[in-house]
């Protein structure tokens, strides 16, 4: 029994992709401190595709269902204004997309664009929670990692407030 779990070990520590994918999610600030053994067990859980320019990953609007981190290219997140499409953020190699998709059931927010030829590891939702169900250090860590980006995400965008009832001035004697 210990033996073939050697065996099965050695031959996932031997893949290459393996080795290659838990320094890539070491660089991304979604998976930051979480130990090396952690992020190679995260690693299986992700797939990898290869997008050309102009390709769509997901429209704004649609159902998130997976976190997306680029290994090769470009990425623009726009959004569709009055005005016509707006490109809020070109994304780079080691950078995550998409992460809300792992807290909420909300439709997308932003359109997501393949800039120039790209490779992306896929991590969807329900693999996702399987692993966190199984490993709280992997909760805690991307749930703080969550939360802090979502900070700067607030103190980023601009907050307009619009009062639904604005208040009449009050009619004065005449």
């Amino acid at each position: 029994m210990l033996e073939q779990y050697l065996r099965r070990w050695f031959a996932f520590a031997a893949d290459p992709e393996q080795a290659r994918r838990a320094p890539l999610l070491a660089r991304s600030s979604l998976f930051a401190g979480l130990p090396r053994r952690l992020l190679a067990r995260l690693g299986t859980r992700f797939l990898e595709k290869t997008y050309h320019p102009g390709e769509i990953v997901f429209q704004e609007g649609d159902p998130g269902r997976a976190l997306f981190l680029i290994v090769e290219g470009t990425v623009e997140i726009t959004q569709e204004t009055v005005q016509g499409e707006y490109v809020l953020r070109t994304l780079a190699p080691g950078e995550a997309f998409g992460e809300l998709a792992l807290i909420d059931d909300f439709p997308r927010s932003a359109t997501a664009r393949i800039a120039t030829l790209a490779r992306l590891l896929i991590l969807y939702k329900s693999d996702f929670d399987a692993l966190m169900d199984g490993n709280p250090q992997i909760t805690n860590v991307v749930m703080r990692n969550l939360a802090h980006r979502l900070a700067v995400y607030a103190r980023r965008t601009p907050v307009v407030v619009t009062d639904p009832n604005p208040r009449q001035p009050k009619a004065g004697p005449p």
